[in-house]
């Protein structure tokens, strides 16, 4: 198994693969999905599901990011479907973290993209100043240090937190969503999202919610090899690992679960 880069993506893809799932990460961890999202993307792909994982980094302007990663996306999957095109006939399901819902929310709405389906894991809209670390607190010295410079202390992200809402609520054409919420995510906003998009679409619109945290989805793989004897500190370590995996494994259940149905 041997990740792949095209156009900008990386990717893999199985010798018969079912669909495509277009992955997005989050924020502050997508700019190699392929690495930090390592476990989930290829227990997608040893299921069947040919994964292309678009990067990008985040800026102020999700509107633009949104046609970026769209425009590379598109180009990558033309080259690969001239290398292979069975592809070009495949479904394709969009699945994204924490950020990357919002981005693949703003793909289908300001750009008309409906796809076969989409998983939303713990989205997150929040403003700028509750997004980015420090930035109240840059802001406020700013303004002690230098009082006469006329800061724009209204930063936010384009489209704004209920700018966005608004626009899903009007234009979001994807029929098929499934919204996955971890019990220990501080971070998620699941509820204004499943409450648009249920009034959009309330026959095939999935609320699910999961054991597991924001960070859930980038777990990866612990390497935990027992002496001969066996020893509790080995006990303490299979156990460890049993329970780091316990979340992550859930969720590809889940969504592996609302695949298959699809």
């Amino acid at each position: 198994m041997y990740w792949q880069e095209v156009s900008g993506n990386w990717f893999l893809v199985p010798e018969q693969p079912r669909a495509i799932v277009h992955f997005l990460g989050g924020a502050f961890v997508a700019a190699a999905p392929h690495l930090t999202y390592r476990w989930l993307l290829e227990a997608l792909y040893a299921e069947g599901y040919a994964v292309m994982a678009t990067p990008f980094v985040n800026t102020f302007d999700h509107g633009a990011i949104a046609q970026e990663t769209l425009t590379t996306f598109e180009q990558g999957l033309m080259v690969l479907a001239k290398r292979q095109p069975h592809l070009s006939k495949l479904p394709i399901y969009g699945l994204g973290h924490s950020m990357g819902c919002k981005v693949h929310l703003l793909i289908g709405s300001l750009h008309g993209v409906a796809r076969a389906g989409n998983i939303f894991v713990s989205f997150n809209n929040y403003p700028a100043r509750k997004s980015i670390p420090l930035l109240e607190q840059a802001i406020q010295q700013a303004s002690q240090f230098a009082p006469d410079l006329k800061l724009d202390t209204r930063i936010e992200f384009t489209p704004s937190p209920a700018q966005t809402l608004d626009i899903i609520q009007r234009e979001y054409p994807t029929q098929y969503n499934l919204l996955i919420k971890f019990r220990s995510d501080t971070l998620d906003q699941t509820r204004p999202l499943s409450d648009v998009l249920i009034q959009r679409f309330p026959r095939t619109t999935a609320v699910r919610i999961i054991k597991g945290s924001h960070t859930t989805p980038i777990a990866q793989d612990i390497q935990w090899e027992a002496s001969r004897s066996f020893s509790p500190f080995d006990a303490i370590g299979q156990f460890v690992k049993q329970e780091f995996y316990r979340d992550i494994k859930g969720l590809k259940e889940e969504v592996l679960y609302w695949l298959a149905g699809e």
